[in-house]
């Protein structure tokens, strides 16, 4: 009911009392069909719509759940930008960016270990790029070695997965979530100090279980 609201408009009155003009929204077509086992009232032709169902038709389940997962995901990213009013470049970007932005500057200003950890966490963000090149059948040291000299030459470029280029993310429209990137910068360090403490947790079970 709400969403018919959403859809075509008017309000939800209790009893048909109540009804009047001003209560009642349009559909420019209102008709019921079966697909399967199940009849179903569709509602269309509607004239400001702030709801709305995606019908996904397939041969078998597999199908209709990829094609539904995909629709959802798809969904989410416009979502997500349009919360976020921001997107990020795609493609290795900001990987290969954040990287550069990390060893040039902001390991100036740490003294010490501390710089070893910034340096380890920069060639860490190396991994999204990698792992591109590497699942498009590219030679992953030629692609890394072209982005990082593109962009020492003050040049934002993406990794072309069909060519192994480098190539620019803006012009293809390759766009990454800004919640999304950086939900995965946060997760990644606190999962990698829990799968150490693990460790440490093991080992010291070790060293207590031994004779003394």
């Amino acid at each position: 009911m709400e969403r018919l609201i959403l859809a075509c408009g008017g309000e939800a009155v209790n009893s048909v009392d109540d009804l009047t003009p001003d209560c009642l929204g349009w559909a420019g077509l209102v008709h019921e069909h079966v697909l399967g086992e199940e009849k179903y009232t569709f509602v269309e032709n509607v004239k400001n719509p702030f709801s709305c169902t995606i019908l996904i038709k397939g041969p078998n389940d597999h199908t209709i759940a990829q094609i539904k997962d995909a629709v959802r995901d798809g969904l989410r990213s416009v979502k997500n930008t349009i919360e976020d009013e921001a997107l990020i470049l795609g493609a290795g970007a900001f990987e290969i960016a954040a990287r550069r932005h990390l060893v040039n500057e902001v390991k100036k200003t740490v003294q010490g270990r501390a710089q070893l950890g910034v340096e380890a966490f920069a060639d860490a963000l190396l991994v999204i790029p990698k792992t591109l090149a590497e699942n498009s059948g590219l030679d992953t040291q030629d692609a890394i070695i072209a982005l990082t000299g593109e962009h020492d030459n003050g040049n934002v470029v993406g990794l072309n997965l069909q060519t192994g280029e480098p190539m620019d993310p803006h012009m293809v429209g390759i766009y990454d979530n800004y919640t999304v990137k950086r939900q995965i910068i946060n997760s990644g360090p606190v999962i990698a100090s829990q799968l150490l403490l693990v460790d440490e947790v093991i080992r010291a079970g070790r060293n207590m279980r031994k004779p003394s």
